[in-house]
């Protein structure tokens, strides 16, 4: 009797075991199969694409209230050539890199600045565009002309970006304190300091050229460039095989002249080479 109760304790045990591991190598061929970012999106025919909305040339919704300009183009392109389709959400830019983190989207176009800090969170392509940023003032302004010019000033700039983390960690204590004002788009920024609310703020020229045209802000770029960014695609850590389908998009797409038909589409110009 001793015997049988044992041997029966033994296989219950055994069988328990055996479920234990079964159901780990289960979880564990889950995790490659979902880690798999580019199968995944192939298999769903759509790539989610996590972008600002407000910043026009680059990302805008246009009169049709579709979302278009430079980086959704850009991202249309990518998609078309890995075989799916670009589907796009619109968010605020301090959201979006906790967004892409919690897997609303699969990737994030929208001129995130590649960075060193960045990177400890989230993976990115190769650069697909640079741009030099200069300091804005209104055109009445005369006192500042250089960086050293922001002490005692009011200095306004985007919420999350790295030209926040630049002003605060960079140029306020080389500088000297000065306040700085965040915002949640360009064109309030703009409107702001058209109205002399603040003093000035730091942005790239392409960003402001279609925002003072239309409606008409008394502003003005000064100086010479203070930094050049370069921004690439954003994606969440450990998808190589999507990050590495998309860098070749991007080259090709340089190779074959279609970057540049986009570049030239949004400023006018070709790129800088």
């Amino acid at each position: 009797m001793m015997k049988r109760k044992l041997t029966g304790v033994t296989l219950a045990a055994l069988t328990l075991f055996s479920l234990v591991l079964g159901a780990c190598g289960g979880d564990s061929n889950s995790g490659a199969a979902s880690a798999n970012g580019l199968e995944q999106i192939k298999k769903a025919g759509v790539i989610k694409v996590g972008t600002m909305g407000t910043y026009p040339p680059y990302t805008f919704l246009n009169e049709q209230k579709d979302v278009d300009g430079f980086d959704p183009d850009i991202a249309k392109e990518i998609a078309k050539r890995i075989g799916v389709k670009a589907e796009f959400t619109t968010q605020e830019f301090s959201g979006l890199i906790p967004s892409l983190q919690a897997k609303k989207f699969d990737v994030v176009v929208s001129q995130v600045t590649i960075t060193d800090e960045r990177q400890k969170q989230i993976d990115f392509t190769d650069p697909y565009i640079t741009n030099e940023v200069k300091i804005i003032v209104n055109e009445s302004n005369s006192g500042i002309t250089k960086l050293e010019d922001f002490k005692g000033k009011k200095v306004g700039v985007g919420l999350g970006t790295n030209d926040e983390t630049y002003l605060r960690t960079e140029v306020l204590p080389e500088v000297g304190d000065f306040d700085i004002k965040t915002y949640d788009d360009v064109i309030t920024s703009l409107k702001d300091l058209d109205a002399g609310r603040i003093d000035a703020t730091i942005n790239n020229l392409y960003a402001l050229k279609p925002i003072v045209d239309e409606n008409g802000f008394k502003i003005k770029a000064v100086g010479e460039p203070i930094k050049s960014d370069e921004a690439g695609i954003a994606l969440r850590k450990d998808n190589a095989q999507l990050q590495e389908a998309m860098n070749k998009a991007l080259t090709d797409m340089k190779a074959d002249g279609t970057y540049d038909t986009i570049f030239k589409k949004w400023f006018g110009e070709a790129p800088a080479k």
